[in-house]
């Protein structure tokens, strides 16, 4: 294995889509050193099912896109953003197609399926359902053949360095538990998401929320924190991880049945089951809250649909489920939501710039704005794209401009005490957060809900080893979601409260933004 660098032109954390694509628009202004916290196929893109979503059928138009992007957001969608990547998205995936990413087709036209909330066939996908690990395969592909890439695994970011209030680099812990300390001219958070927080989610294991907790420790502004996406169809079996079930099903036409196998969504949305997925979600939840089972499921229906058609649009959910014994064909599938996708994150403008400078985001890290209080299915893979690849030109165009000599003062060394069972300190976390603030949330339980994380700040204070950064960066991400929520007195998008179901566009048609203890609506 290299060692690692002690210092780079460009930093980049997190090797998913928007790591990759802004370390290829960087390559050819200095060296880009890529971190993946563990193998690069660890992300959240490499397990992205359903599709990328993109104006590029003849029936289509990137005005329909804009308009059901911002209906999905609630009306806290900034539109500005939504715009950039309504608009850049087409570009950014021809670009794909020609460095070699391999989307399904019918003959020679791209293949396009429907997901919920959206007006038109428009989300493109690949292998059936493997759509993010095709695109995350050809972008590692062609940074590799970019000499001034390094893409270095089992490498975790555990603090950003800062000198005279700007960020010059971070401080990583190599897998044999090594602190070291690496300066750039500019570094972009591409961490992902925080799915980890919860006791069910889709996420895979590295999504403990590192760059917002990072930023946040730093003194960047967060914001949106409270927005959460609950994804309503995860697998749901006894010792069995929450393996997401991907709303195409849905838009290929599945049905959801509750236990008495009553299709039940058109009580609650005319839309049915290709509601947008806080409601179907939410109704779920309730169908699970009035049944008398000890253990409540709903079941996801493809029994209907041809057999063959089915096998060959989502072979990856089909193989996974058979290893449970589930034949998704000719058996129904128990479900549970899970969650699944932050809309808000790191606070950004639309080049992926934070609020600290020297710092950018993009990806789910990031709080464009784009997805406004809830997420449109299909547009996280295009916003990494998109916006992986402004993040790395103002990058890129800022260091052309200055060119930095930096001397950053050492950070101190993490050796504190460490808590000799975190296991439980993050069991804890994922305990009150699903409970207190999952799909439905009120008042009350947010209040509780902080009176039991506070307290175990002092045990993840002093982190000394990966896992207890993790901890420490899933109670601080906990914290910040369950602020946000309960300051956001209404409901909106992904944030529910039975206290306060509707609207207030009065008070709350703003975003929230953290910054320290202090939080603000703007």
């Amino acid at each position: 294995m290299k060692p690692t660098p002690t210092e780079c032109d460009f930093l980049v954390v997190g090797a998913g889509v928007a790591g990759l694509r802004a370390a290829i628009e960087l390559a050819d202004a200095g060296r880009v050193l890529v971190f993946a916290k563990r193998e690069v196929r660890d992300s959240a893109t490499h397990y992205a099912q359903g599709g990328i979503a993109a104006a590029l059928s003849d029936e289509d138009e990137v005005s329909l896109h804009l308009q059901d992007t911002l209906v999905a957001g609630d009306g806290l969608c900034n539109v500005e953003a939504v715009h950039v990547l309504v608009e850049e998205g087409p570009s950014r995936i021809e670009e794909l197609i020609e460095w070699g990413t391999q989307f399904d087709r019918n003959g020679t036209k791209l293949a396009f399926t429907r997901e919920g909330a959206h007006s038109r066939n428009r989300i493109l996908h690949a292998q059936g359902d493997s759509t993010g690990r095709e695109i995350q395969r050809a972008l590692y592909a062609k940074a590799k053949t970019l000499k001034n890439i390094s893409v270095m695994e089992f490498e975790m970011s555990s603090d950003l360095l800062l000198e005279d209030g700007r960020v010059v680099g971070v401080s990583v812990i190599g897998d044999k538990g090594q602190l070291q300390h690496i300066t750039a001219s500019a570094v972009l958070l591409a961490t992902g998401g925080l799915g980890q927080l919860y006791r069910n989610t889709t996420n895979p294991e590295v999504a403990t929320g590192d760059g917002v907790a990072m930023a946040y420790l730093a003194g960047a502004d967060v914001s949106d924190m409270e927005f959460i996406q609950f994804h309503p169809t995860a697998l749901y079996v006894q010792n069995a991880p929450r393996f997401l079930l991907s709303e195409a099903l849905r838009g290929e036409g599945a049905y959801l049945r509750n236990m008495e196998m009553d299709r039940f969504m058109s009580k609650y949305h005319p839309l049915g089951a290709l509601a947008p997925r806080d409601v179907v979600a939410r109704a779920i939840v309730h169908e699970l809250e009035v049944t008398r089972s000890p253990d409540p499921v709903v079941y996801l229906d493809l029994t209907h649909l041809d057999s063959d058609h089915v096998r060959h649009r989502f072979p990856r959910i089909y193989s996974t489920c058979l290893e449970y014994n589930i034949d998704i064909t000719t058996d129904v599938i128990p479900i549970r939501p899970a969650a699944h996708y932050a809309m808000g994150g790191v606070r950004t403008d639309l080049s992926g710039l934070t609020s600290l400078p020297g710092l950018y985001a993009a990806g789910e890290a990031a709080a464009t704005g784009v997805h406004g209080a809830n997420r449109l299915a299909s547009n996280s893979l295009l916003e990494g794209l998109v916006y992986g690849a402004r993040a790395g030109q103002a990058m890129r165009d800022r260091l052309r401009r200055s060119p930095l000599r930096l001397k950053p003062k050492p950070a101190a060394s993490s050796n504190g005490p460490v808590d000799s069972d975190i296991e439980d300190l993050i069991s804890q976390v994922r305990d009150v957060m699903w409970n207190k603030v999952g799909v439905v949330r009120d008042g009350a339980g947010l209040r509780q809900a902080l009176e039991k994380l506070q307290p175990l700040q002092r045990r993840a204070a002093h982190p000394g080893t990966r896992r207890a950064f993790e901890a420490r960066n899933i109670l601080t991400s906990g914290l910040l979601v369950a602020r946000s929520a309960l300051a956001r007195e209404e409901s909106r998008g992904g944030h529910y409260r039975t206290d306060y179901p509707s609207h207030d566009d009065a008070k709350f048609l703003k975003h929230s933004v953290m910054r320290g203890e202090k939080i603000s609506f703007q």
